[in-house]
């Protein structure tokens, strides 16, 4: 568990970092980089969403989003199947920034998974899947 802290408090530093770099606060990054994961996997992303994930009534991510969409971030777009619903997208603007702040952390990330066997790191990855899973277990 000494590990699992550690990464915790490396990963908070990383955050500070980028935060600071990028001129937002938790929230607005958290949105971001839910909105790249969600988007690598082919998820669409409502603004339910965003406020389910980040825990906020819907009145704080009303402002989350339109500051975001402010500054370029991210764009509302009606639902492909539901022209009712609105679906967050990320700008270009956004994933150039987030990468070009975050690519360093991510290269070097890679290079320690290089490191690993496909079997070490299906292991790795089950254990960080189980721990997340077990600690976002709603009270």
């Amino acid at each position: 568990m000494e590990s699992v802290r550690a990464l915790s408090d490396a990963l908070d530093r990383m955050n500070s970092e980028m935060k600071g770099d990028m001129d937002m606060n938790a929230s607005d990054l958290a949105t971001l980089r839910m909105l790249v994961i969600r988007e690598q996997r082919g998820e669409m992303v409502s603004p339910h969403d965003v406020a389910s994930h980040l825990k906020i009534s819907t009145a704080s991510t009303t402002k989350l989003l339109d500051r975001l969409a402010a500054a370029g971030h991210l764009e509302r777009r009606a639902h492909p199947s539901d022209g009712r619903a609105r679906v967050v997208v990320l700008t270009q603007k956004a994933r150039t920034e987030f990468f070009r702040h975050f690519g360093a952390h991510l290269s070097s990330m890679r290079e320690v998974a290089e490191r690993y066997t496909d079997e070490e790191l299906a292991t790795i990855a089950d254990f960080v899947n189980r721990l997340s899973d077990a600690i976002s277990v709603s009270d």
